[in-house]
């Protein structure tokens, strides 16, 4: 163990001397000395006495600054990314039956359309997560915000099916950047007694993004609200489409208002800089001031010691070295993930990731779909029961998607509040996860809902009716929510801080590929071999889920 002194500088070269406990002169790094961890006296639970402690290491440094306003106001910004996140996302599955005249969507155009914005999101991921573990995390998420917000305008303003894959595409390249590096950034902030249940907190806030996009689209598309000329259409959807992108307006802003990454800090060894965030925090959560925080020298282990030697700044060094040295902090990121010990959380978070989204995406992004077939089928054959395989023979054949009638854009108000409880449903399994995910542990939770929304995909193929259709919808919407924020905690905590943007980025595409192929695969089979996408998705999910038990238990444990 080493700690951080700010005040003992050489006076000759400004650095600080690094001594060893038995003596001896290390080379000069920034700001670290090696010593033992001394405390004076042991606050009680709950407490931070002023005083009790000079030196602390990262876990202790950030539990002594108390946990009040900053935190709230940190999890309200960095929940609402993860909520413009999924509103970007979801959008689509409302969109896809109100746009499919106007862009002369087929089933199969429609699978493509859902999935470029994960193609996008493949593409964007592990270059933002690797640039966020390279020059932080705070400028990173406020660029992807600004980028995000600008395509999905762009995008409401496309006329061509052309033009509005290109704008989703580049929609999904900034989305990509959000996930792994918003979770990263909001991990490294929380004490360990509370990480599980505060990133299962936020994780909430993707089912708060997706009642306010379902909510919206209700209000919006059927109202037939917009603008119409014989060379230019924005009509309802894209109304809809434009408002969907003022979270990320919102939260672009949001963010210059947070500081960078304590944990990040020290691993580029601006140890001055996180002492004065760890102060900040402290002076908001208690209101006391900040020359009052009882740490004044900081601990960090000896894996830290040689990454901060590695990167000691120097006032001489160019932009295009800096710019060098980033990429080389990139690619050797990207190695160090693929090298054993990290090699085997590496390839189960890529499968366990990849598994769950074919699920989670493949299955949601297509319940407004059914929903509005499923309306149609009923309208046309009232008080007749019918099998999703059923419905979906029917509208291919003799209904809307049929090559012979006439384009119905038109969608009954049924579709929008099924698809709104559909995604309620999933708020009393996200408070669940929130109040037990610190007690009963991140693998109980993901293979409980990898489980049960692997059963209830089953049961889809054996629905008869529009009711059975939205309880099956419902409650696999509800578990594998519940699913998502025990895999987004596990997924955060498994790698260590200086991986971890990266390795999360790395998870992300193999989730994104999920979504690609899930999407695909359903838009493919649904109208030629209905039955086989309801067990492809049953059977990847429960056996990915079951791959959790090989990776440790991070529950309570500190970050690596």
């Amino acid at each position: 163990m080493v700690e951080v002194d700010p005040g003992s500088r050489d006076g000759n070269d400004g650095h600080v001397n690094h001594k060893g406990s038995n003596g001896r002169q290390c080379h000069p790094s920034t700001e670290i000395e090696l010593g033992d961890v001394k405390t004076t006296k042991t606050a009680l639970p709950g407490e931070v006495e002023k005083g009790s402690f000079e030196k602390a290491d990262f876990e202790k440094a950030i539990e002594l600054t108390g946990y009040g306003r900053f935190h709230y106001f940190l999890l309200m910004v960095c929940g609402f990314v993860s909520t413009s996140e999924e509103m970007d996302v979801i959008s689509m599955s409302f969109i896809l039956p109100s746009a499919q005249c106007d862009l002369h969507l087929s089933t199969h155009t429609k699978g493509w359309l859902n999935s470029i914005i994960f193609i996008g999101m493949m593409a964007g991921a592990y270059a933002w997560g690797s640039v966020a573990d390279s020059v932080g995390r705070k400028k990173v998420l406020i660029v992807i915000s600004f980028m995000n917000a600008v395509c999905i305008v762009a995008s409401s303003f496309s006329q061509s099916y052309e033009l509005f894959m290109l704008f989703r595409f580049l929609n999904g390249a900034a989305l990509g950047g959000s996930g792994p590096v918003i979770w990263s950034y909001f991990a490294e902030f929380q004490p360990k007694q509370k990480r599980g249940s505060m990133l299962s907190f936020m994780a909430a806030f993707w089912t708060l993004g997706n009642l306010f996009v379902a909510s919206l689209a209700w209000l919006v598309i059927p109202s037939g609200i917009g603008y119409h000329s014989p060379t230019f259409l924005y009509n309802s959807w894209r109304i809809f489409l434009l408002l969907c992108s003022v979270p990320s307006f919102l939260v672009a802003g949001l963010l210059c208002f947070l500081p960078e990454s304590p944990k990040f800090l020290l691993t580029q060894g601006h140890s001055d800089q996180a002492m004065e965030i760890f102060q900040h925090i402290y002076a908001t959560n208690t209101g006391n001031p900040p020359e009052d925080y009882p740490v004044k020298e900081l601990v960090i282990d000896d894996v830290l010691v040689v990454d901060v030697g590695k990167r000691e700044p120097s006032l001489k060094v160019s932009q295009a070295d800096r710019w060098k040295g980033m990429l080389s902090d990139i690619l050797t990121n990207s190695q160090q993930l693929f090298m054993p010990p990290i090699l085997r959380f590496t390839l189960i978070s890529i499968t366990i990731n990849f598994t769950f989204h074919i699920g989670y995406y493949g299955l949601m992004m297509w319940f407004p779909e059914l929903f509005h077939r499923f309306d149609e089928f009923s309208t046309a054959h009232p008080g007749r029961e019918a099998s999703v395989c059923d419905v979906t023979r029917f509208v291919v054949t003799n209904g809307t998607q049929s090559e012979h009638s006439a384009c119905d854009d038109s969608i009954q108000g049924s579709v929008f509040m099924e698809s709104l409880i559909t995604v309620a449903s999933a708020v009393p399994s996200n408070i669940i996860a929130v109040l037990g995910m610190d007690h009963l542990g991140r693998k109980f939770f993901l293979v409980f809902s990898t489980f049960t929304s692997g059963l209830c995909a089953i049961c889809m193929f054996f629905v008869y009716n529009k009711q059975n259709n939205l309880i099956v919808n419902a409650v696999f919407s509800s578990v594998i929510s519940c699913g998502n924020a025990a895999l987004d905690c596990l997924i955060t905590e498994i790698f260590p801080t200086h991986l971890r943007a990266t390795g999360v980025a790395v998870s992300m595409v193999a989730a994104r590929l999920g979504g690609i192929i899930g999407n695909i695969v359903i838009a493919t089979l649904l109208d030629v071999y209905c039955p086989a996408p309801t067990f492809i998705v049953a059977a990847l999910l429960i056996g990915g889920g079951l791959l959790c038990l090989f990776l440790p238990n991070t529950t309570r444990e500190p970050l690596s």
